[in-house]
């Protein structure tokens, strides 16, 4: 395994105030790129993903996912001694990272515009549901809420007449937080000529909304307004799942090349002279005319068939894998997305790998999700509490901790 020191962001000390998917997902991006995360859980609960099904021995596989490569302190922030230690710890740091309601910072005395006077090099990092400008702004934020207003719920599903639907994953949470981490690690480089930190600002809202390139520009440059199109394509065709004997296969023949190609691995040579299908444009405003036709050549044979003439040809396509094929997928296997990471108990946790590779300084799994609280006394011996400043702070109620475990995740 290679030495945590070698980490893209070694030497960088992150804390992380989060909860659910946005803030960890953040956290745990640069936490695998080699920085050091400190997780900080509100008492008496801490996150509420803890508690999410399924639990393996007690721990949530979610909350292991989101939060490997972290330690954890829990403070009580509704004592002043808790949020005396969290305003203190921003001192010590270099990124803060938060995901709570607008507003909920400024409330604990630990906002922005509080503390950047006295932590000018601070990356202060807030992930919301509309961001922290704007008419939206107090407004809550959760994924079902921003893939509705983002437009995204408008494009995805069945078509005209079908109920709108969300995409299957929280892909505003989860896009919000790579995007913060994005920001952050160009904030940490602008830092570096300018010894300035600054505020990192993004939102769900905007994370749903950067997926909307293509319909956007759609409407920006026509007028027209997208919708809903199942698995196809607004501008290409056919790019889209079709029913084998035997299951479902994605086919992407959009351009004029691979179309002919398609033809040629039906052997379906009427196809490539039907004047409504002879160049992309045609297809596409007699889509539903052409996936009619296709469906018939398709029903005949199997995906393994499909494949095989498809692949031959180099017409890109794939099977639509459920969940546990993706994971035990050899590719996905070869490319180290499942992974061990181990738990307090020593059962088997298993977890999404780091999703980008490093020819000289590779992302690691260093380590398990931390019990609530695990590390508190540990990271704020490291931080410069001194042994009975903390204990007072225990006896107080202000903090707790658990048991520190410093073994690596071998």
């Amino acid at each position: 395994m290679a030495d945590e020191t070698e980490g893209l962001l070694s030497g960088i000390t992150v804390l992380e105030m989060g909860h659910v998917v946005a803030a960890p997902t953040c956290s745990m991006l640069l936490a695998d790129m080699g920085a050091e995360v400190i997780k900080v859980e509100r008492l008496p609960e801490g996150d509420t993903v803890r508690r999410n099904r399924p639990l393996i021995d007690g721990e949530s596989a979610y909350f292991a996912m989101l939060n490997r490569n972290k330690r954890g302190i829990a403070l009580n922030m509704k004592s002043e001694g808790g949020r005396r230690v969290l305003k203190r710890l921003l001192g010590e740091v270099d990124v803060f990272v938060e995901n709570y309601r607008t507003g909920a910072m400024a409330h604990y005395g630990i906002g922005y515009d509080q503390v950047r006077e006295d932590c000018p090099r601070l990356i202060y990092c807030s992930i919301s549901g509309f961001g922290q400008t704007g008419p939206y702004a107090a407004k809550g934020g959760f994924d079902l809420v921003a893939q509705g207003m983002s437009g995204l719920m408008s494009v995805t599903g069945e078509g005209p007449g079908r109920p709108p639907v969300k995409v299957g994953v929280p892909v505003t949470d989860i896009t919000a937080g790579t995007l913060a981490a994005l920001g952050i690690t160009g904030a940490i480089h602008r830092r570096t000529a300018t010894g300035q930190g600054q505020l990192v600002d993004t939102s769900l809202f905007e994370a749903g909304i950067m997926h909307t390139f293509l319909q956007s520009a759609i409407h920006l440059g026509s007028g027209q307004v997208p919708g809903a199109m199942g698995s196809a394509h607004p501008v290409m065709a056919p790019y889209q799942a079709f029913e084998s004997s035997d299951g479902w296969l994605i086919v992407g023949a959009g351009n004029q090349s691979n179309w002919l190609k398609l033809t040629e691995c039906l052997e379906a040579p009427e196809l490539a002279d039907d004047p409504r299908f002879a160049e992309p444009p045609q297809r596409v405003d007699h889509l539903d005319e052409l996936v009619e036709t296709l469906n018939g050549y398709f029903a005949k044979l199997s995906n393994e068939e499909l494949l095989e003439r498809l692949e031959a040809a180099g017409v890109p396509a794939g099977p639509v894998l459920d969940i546990a094929q993706m994971n035990a997928d050899p590719q996905a296997l070869a490319r180290g997305m499942i992974q061990e990471v181990g738990s307090a108990s020593g059962a088997s946790m298993r977890a999404i790998g780091h999703p980008v590779k490093y020819s000289e300084t590779p992302a690691t799994i260093r380590r398990r999700a931390p019990l609530l609280g695990e590390h508190t006394t540990e990271v704020l011996a490291e931080l410069g509490f001194a042994a009975g400043e903390i204990e007072t702070l225990a006896e107080a109620g202000d903090i707790a901790g658990g048991r520190a475990d410093n073994e690596e995740q071998e």
